[in-house]
């Protein structure tokens, strides 16, 4: 093979971006996927700058028909898929469990489980079918996958269901030669962490800052997971800015 394929999903910003770019820069070409188009073609030039390949694709993870048609696309536009990125995720207005409507509660569903079912689907019958066989799957577990933020039921319980899914597939695939892991992150420097630099509600009722760390972190331990062998895999992986309240949170 002349390079190996990467998908990473909510690609346009953030962690996405950023792994992106380092698994291009690691020899990877590169299939991104979110929902802004323009902001995918700015992320697609930076790939492209790096000398490998870039596919953007307008996907809602979400929408069944949206996620089989960028798997085709992946399987027309490079033939095989190495590597899924399973990152695309939203969150819920901060509200107490008991103020949720049932619309923000499903947008999260939709986008952070189901879209990652539907995403880890779409890679294992590419991965089963492809000559040769096998790929790896990381999934964006997330610091929530272990313990909550206040007033944060849909993300958190998406994020723990995540970690169900992720047994599974290491599971389901090994009959594949497909190896699925996750990582777990925690207060990564992106435009989504900006309220930790200023104040973020804690377990006691307060308001305080929290330590972040740079993304470039995240990229390098995600793209660690994707250069393994398929004889390895590191089921669970937790990358955090060290002085966060994770450990004792609470």
């Amino acid at each position: 093979m002349s390079a190996r394929i990467a998908l990473v999903t909510g690609a346009s910003a953030g962690i996405g971006k950023a792994c992106a770019i380092a698994l291009a820069k690691a020899g990877f070409d590169v299939a991104l996927a979110a929902r802004r188009r323009d902001a995918l073609d700015a992320a697609a030039r930076e790939i492209e700058a790096t000398g490998r390949r870039a596919l953007p694709i307008v996907c809602d993870v979400g929408d069944p028909a949206q996620v089989t048609a960028m798997f085709e696309s992946v399987r027309e536009n490079f033939g095989r898929l190495d590597f899924l990125f399973n990152n695309a995720g939203v969150f819920a207005p901060p509200l107490p469990l008991e103020d949720l409507s049932y619309a923000q509660w499903k947008s999260v569903v939709d986008a952070n489980l189901t879209g990652v079912f539907l995403c880890m689907q779409g890679a294992f019958r590419l991965m089963r079918d492809q000559t040769p066989r096998g790929g790896r799957i990381v999934n964006n577990g997330s610091i929530s996958a272990h313990a909550p933020r206040p007033n944060s039921a849909p993300y958190t319980a998406t994020k723990h269901a995540v970690t169900g899914l992720t047994r599974a597939g290491a599971l389901d695939g090994r009959k594949y030669d497909i190896a699925v892991g996750q990582i777990d992150i925690g207060n990564a420097d992106t435009a989504m962490a900006g309220p930790m630099k200023t104040g973020v509600a804690q377990a006691d009722g307060s308001t305080r800052v929290e330590a972040v760390m740079d993304v470039s972190h995240v990229a390098d331990a995600v793209t660690q997971m994707a250069l393994l062998p398929l004889e390895a895999n590191i089921l669970f992986m937790t990358v955090m800015a060290t002085k966060m309240p994770f450990v004792g949170r609470g």
